[in-house]
């Protein structure tokens, strides 16, 4: 049945050790922005494994049906219908969400388009909000491995604002809309999941 839906390996691959941490953040009831839900096989595996959470996928308004097809397929309770985010467009669609989830798109959108994202999160978190965002980072300007330095490159020759944010600037972002880095967990396949929180 799932054999003509979209997939990403990538996702099979990493959605379990994603999850592991992701269900000590989102503990409680609260709905979860998810912005780039992709091929939807996060906002499934999650919105199964987390039933207390209201799980809200969006994607670019170019990319947004690639989800569909899975979504309407899972057919979850708490899997909510996916919305078209430009995350450059602002206002947002109006969206009350507890927490905010994104994986492997801070590298794809322009800088300017991060900037945008974080900020409208920030606005909207609450005190006991948080953001998560997953994917490879460098740290001090320096690549983690040589298959994210080849990474980067492949990146960049597809187009000149694609490329691997550094910790620290993703991090002078964050406090600069209000939040805070308060966990930075390593992951498979030289990855990292990033948990922000709003100052206290």
């Amino acid at each position: 049945m799932t054999a003509n839906l979209p997939f990403s390996q990538a996702c099979e691959n990493n959605k379990s050790p994603i999850l592991e941490r992701l269900s000590r953040v989102f503990d409680e009831p609260g709905t979860v922005l998810e912005v780039g839900t992709g091929t939807g096989q996060h906002a499934v595996h999650f919105a199964k494994a987390l039933p207390h959470v209201r799980w809200q996928p969006s994607d670019h308004p170019n990319a947004v049906d690639t989800c569909r097809p899975r979504l309407a397929l899972a057919s979850l309770p708490n899997l909510q219908p996916v919305i078209a985010l430009d995350v450059a467009t602002v206002p947002w669609p109006v969206l009350d969400f507890t927490w905010a989830y994104s994986a492997n798109t801070a590298h794809i959108m322009a800088w300017h388009e991060v900037e945008q994202m974080f900020r409208q999160i920030g606005e909207r978190l609450p005190e006991n909000g948080a953001f998560c965002l997953y994917g490879p980072f460098n740290h001090q300007g320096r690549f983690s491995s040589e298959s994210n330095r080849q990474f980067d490159q492949h990146l960049r020759a597809r187009a000149r604002h694609m490329g691997i944010r550094d910790q620290d600037d993703v991090q002078a972002l964050a406090k600069s809309v209000g939040l805070s880095l308060s966990d930075n967990h390593a992951m498979p396949a030289n990855n990292r999941l990033l948990v922000f929180r709003p100052h206290h």
